[in-house]
Parts: structure tokens; C-alpha cells; sequence
């Protein structure tokens, strides 16, 4: 091949090659637009800053606490659009453990902590370890000391309508009972809200408020039947939650006691259902509304880690009373 003719083809291939290179580059510009106009890109230029949830709730045998923690995992991922990492734990009443668990959160860097707290005051400066590690921490059901938010029922009304029904049933008169808890604030004023209800009646004696039956059906059992031996006629039981309630049941059962009427807090399914049945003494428990309380708190922690602004930080929700008739 002469020299001519190598050049002359070398011109012709590099032609070829720049047209080849302009039509690339155009292409390669249609598809940059194409990825910029397209939805999946819109949708990864914004962060997902709610990536992972620590939970931290007295009793995972309790359904309202199981229907809490459920609610607020469904929540999280319906507001993210995107899967969220959940930690869950009980502590089983027990502030220490409660703190060793919160404490495992911050190691694990959650974006957000939901905790019903154990000790109000003794959760407090892991509360705040918390916080100066950028993590958001809402309160549900108990007070938690410097939490960002919270949101419980609002259980001084709790108390009262419970006992409201109670007293009149019993026709204002006659031994009552209260099978109290651990003092966490929820049941110190389900407590109170109790008492105040009861004093506008003078014919009803409290015999007893301080048996702690630990929110357990066992705890139930073992405060009523003390209550039992020491009293021989007992008119009215209030329980500050459910399970206690159905110890309680159990153990006047398993003593052939039914001369008492029992009411209690939270709504939990088996309770409603006993409730119906016409042979049973349980005429009536003070629905706690979980799922409205999880999605609040879920809603206000995205909002706290968004930047955005929460007026409203201390949230009561209503109790509704459900009854026999």
C-alpha cells in the first residue's frame, strides 16, 4: 500500500470515528437527561433520615404493648416509603435494664428511640446520652424525664370513668378494692383518678390501694388472694391494667369468691370478650388507643429528625370506656 493510499484510508477511519464519537456523546447526553427526568432518581436524591427504630416497652406479653409495637413499625415504613430496622426489647418493669437496653440503642446508632419508661426520673440521663448522640427519644403510655415528646392516654380520666362504673353499679356503697402497680406515672394516676372518683361517695370504704400486683396475670393472682384472706367480703375490684385483672378473676375463682364486681385499664381483646359474657364478674375496662399513640409518636419523631417544627409535645389521648350492658 502506498503512502497516498495508507493516508487516504486513515482519513476515511477517522471520520468514521469522530462521527461515531459525536453520536455516542449525544447519546450518552439523552440517557443523563433520561436518569435525571426519571422518577427513580427523584426519588433516591432524597435521604431516608428514619432508617431505624429502638423500642423499649414494659411487657411483649401484654397485647396492648404488642399492638404499640406493631403499629409503630407499620407506621414508620408507610411514612419512609422505604424499609426501617426495628429494635425491639422489655424490660419487664426494670429500670436498669431498660437503661442497658437504651444504651444498646445508641451503640447500634438507631435514628429513634420509643420507650415506655420503667423509672421516670432514672431513665432520665440516658435520655439525654441519647440525644447528644442526634437520636430523637418519644415517650408512650409513661412519662420519660427530658424526652423530646410524649404521648400517653390520658389516665387520670382512665381511672375515673372506670370507677365511676364501679361505684354504680354497687350503688354507691360497700369494700372496695384497688390492685395497684408499679409506680410508673400511667398507674399512679390511673390510681388517683380512682380515688377521686370515690371520694364523692361516703359509703364506700377503700379497704386496701397498695397491693402491687406488678401488671401481671401472676402478680393479679397473688394480690388477690392475699386481699381475699384478709377480707371476707370484698364489693368492688378496680386493677390498674387487664392482666391484673384476669389474675385477680383467677384467683377469686379458684377460691370460689364471686361476690365482687371488677373493672380495670387498657381494652386488651380477652378482656372485652370475658366482659360479654353474661356469668363473669368483669363489667368493665377503659380502652387504651395504642395504635393512635404509636402513629403519633412515629409521625412527631419524623418530624423532630426532619428539622420540622412541634408545637404540641405533651399529647393526652382519651380513654373509652367499655362495659357489660
Amino acid at each position: 500500500m502506498s503512502l497516498i493510499t495508507w493516508a487516504a484510508t486513515f482519513a476515511k477511519k477517522a471520520r468514521t470515528l469522530r462521527a461515531t464519537s459525536r453520536f455516542m456523546s449525544g447519546l450518552g447526553a439523552l440517557f443523563i437527561m433520561a436518569a435525571l427526568l426519571s422518577p427513580l432518581s427523584s426519588q433516591s436524591s432524597e435521604p431516608q433520615l428514619l432508617k431505624s427504630i429502638g423500642i423499649s416497652v414494659a411487657d411483649l406479653g401484654n397485647p396492648y404493648f404488642v399492638q404499640l409495637v406493631e403499629t409503630a413499625a407499620s407506621k414508620a415504613e408507610e411514612l419512609t416509603g422505604g424499609p426501617v430496622k426495628m429494635v425491639i426489647r422489655s424490660d419487664a418493669y426494670d429500670w436498669q435494664r431498660q437503661v442497658a437496653q437504651i444504651n444498646e440503642f445508641i451503640d447500634q446508632n438507631v435514628d429513634l428511640i420509643v420507650l415506655t419508661a420503667a423509672d421516670e426520673y432514672k431513665v432520665g440521663p440516658v435520655v439525654a446520652k441519647a440525644q447528644r448522640a442526634g437520636i430523637k427519644v418519644i415517650a408512650v403510655d409513661v412519662n420519660a424525664h427530658g424526652a423530646d415528646a410524649t404521648i400517653t392516654t390520658d389516665n387520670v380520666q382512665a381511672g375515673v370513668i372506670a370507677c365511676e362504673k364501679l361505684a354504680s353499679q354497687m350503688g354507691y356503697q360497700g369494700n372496695f378494692v384497688i390492685i395497684n402497680g408499679v409506680l410508673v406515672s400511667s398507674v399512679i394516676e390511673r390510681v388517683a383518678g380512682c380515688k377521686s372518683a370515690l371520694n364523692k361517695y361516703p359509703n364506700i370504704t377503700l379497704l386496701s390501694d397498695r397491693m402491687n400486683g406488678t401488671g401481671s396475670v401472676e402478680g393479679g393472682m397473688e394480690a388477690m388472694t392475699y386481699l381475699m384472706e384478709e377480707y371476707d367480703h370484698i364489693d368492688a375490684v378496680f386493677t390498674i391494667n387487664d392482666p391484673t385483672g384476669f389474675g385477680a378473676l383467677r384467683a377469686a375463682q379458684q377460691a370460689n369468691r364471686s361476690e365482687f364486681l371488677l373493672a380495670s385499664v387498657d381494652g386488651a381483646p380477652f378482656a372485652v370478650d370475658l366482659i360479654k359474657q353474661a356469668n363473669t364478674p368483669w363489667i368493665a375496662t377503659a380502652v387504651q388507643r395504642p395504635v393512635e399513640m404509636a402513629e403519633k409518636a412515629i409521625e412527631i419523631g419524623l418530624d423532630l429528625l426532619e428539622g420540622r417544627d412541634v408545637p404540641q409535645r405533651f399529647i393526652l389521648i382519651p380513654a373509652i370506656l367499655v362495659k357489660k350492658d
